[in-house]
């Protein structure tokens, strides 16, 4: 019980409440003149006047009641259950006053845990006041909590249904955050990776195979070209300017470019099999991605490889993807950093796994599989 009171009474406020609104403008409008008819038009009301300035005195308070809604709390009831004390025989039950019931709403909507606990009291005393100045019956009191309940009810929900969104937007740029997190490391990355291998490359042989060296620049500046595209259609899309011309997300079809020639590091072989024709684009492109990533670990990575192999299968229900190389060296050494992170999150995602680690004889082994359908269990 008590973490729960010490939990409402640290509730912060909802972020960024609307200060006035053409809405509220109008709502003053309309509640001037008709606290004016009113007094006009009852002439049984005791203090008259007193009650209807009084009346006027509080319209205002709805304008600052989502920023301070504490303070337009006190100053609405404190005012409506003081005046029967201060003027004998006045009373504020006119129909008009009944716009005080949005301070309780616009308390709860906005207000902190300790606004709305110290409002609340402030209302009961209100009530409480009234109560024993025998102004309130029982129906009364029961009424007046009902409806005061059903006005607080209704600026709680709309709280909570706001809490909800803002916390689906959060985790929704949480994952567009990772999502791009990904994409960079399986795309920009990869370039740049390819671009550091060649020029590696490129200086060990320009001593003795200047044509090399220039083969070496030729295959960096395409690298460089494509990372730049990938660069520009990240940015177009941060700045929610989509081009009018998407390139289409890389596929099974594209794996054969993976065992491209020119590039430095063992050859890469890619075996197909299966009927790949049905599946999905999420799944086509986290297949590629995965292979991508893992051919450009073993490049790195794997020590005297003479070769990497990427085999593709299918059955029925899964793809299996596996890429081997036949390194040597500390094969329990290699990095285990962001690039299997997102291999892992790329198969999770689509209710697959995706497991590396040393293979049976040497080297090291990506397996990944995935479900045809694309979509977690």
């Amino acid at each position: 019980m008590h973490d729960l009171l010490r939990s409402v009474w640290d509730e912060p406020r909802p972020p960024h409440p609307p200060t006035r609104v053409w809405r509220d403008w109008a709502l003053v409008a309309v509640l001037v003149p008709l606290a004016v008819l009113e007094a006009l038009l009852r002439p049984e009301l005791p203090w008259r006047v007193v009650s209807a300035g009084l009346v006027l005195a509080l319209i205002p308070t709805l304008l600052w009641r989502r920023t301070r809604p504490l303070l337009m709390i006190t100053i609405g009831f404190g005012v409506s259950g003081l005046a029967p004390v201060v003027f004998p025989g006045a009373t504020l039950e006119t129909y008009s006053i009944a716009f005080l019931l949005i301070l309780p709403y616009a308390l709860l909507r906005w207000g902190s845990g300790r606004e709305i606990v110290l409002g609340a009291a402030v209302i009961l005393g209100k009530v409480g006041l009234g109560a024993a100045a025998g102004q309130l019956g029982v129906a009364d009191l029961g009424a007046g909590f009902a409806i005061l309940s059903c006005t607080g009810a209704l600026g709680l929900a709309l709280r909570w249904r706001a809490r909800a969104r803002q916390r689906e937007l959060e985790q929704v740029k949480l994952l567009e955050r990772e999502r791009l997190a990904r994409d960079l490391h399986d795309t920009v990355a990869h370039h740049v990776s390819a671009m550091a291998i060649r020029a590696q490359a490129g200086l060990a042989t320009a001593p003795t195979d200047p044509a090399a060296a220039t083969d070496a620049l030729r295959v960096i500046e395409a690298e460089a070209s494509r990372a730049l595209a990938e660069m520009r259609g990240m940015v177009r899309v941060l700045r929610h300017d989509p081009p009018t011309a998407p390139a289409p997300d890389p596929g099974l079809a594209d794996l054969t470019a993976l065992a491209g020639q020119g590039r430095a590091g063992p050859p890469v072989e890619v075996d197909i099999t299966g009927d790949l024709a049905d599946l999905p684009a999420p799944v086509r492109t986290a297949i590629f991605r995965i292979a991508q990533e893992s051919v450009t670990n073993a490049r790195r990575h794997a020590r005297h490889a003479g070769r990497i192999q990427v085999r593709v299968s299918t059955d029925p229900t899964s793809v299996r993807l596996q890429v081997t190389d036949d390194g040597s060296g500390p094969r329990a050494t290699r990095p285990t950093g962001y690039g299997l992170i997102g291999m892992a999150e790329r198969a999770g995602l689509l209710g697959g796994t995706c497991e590396a680690g040393p293979g049976p004889d040497r080297g090291w082994t990506v397996t990944a599989v995935l479900p045809r359908s694309g979509s977690a269990a």
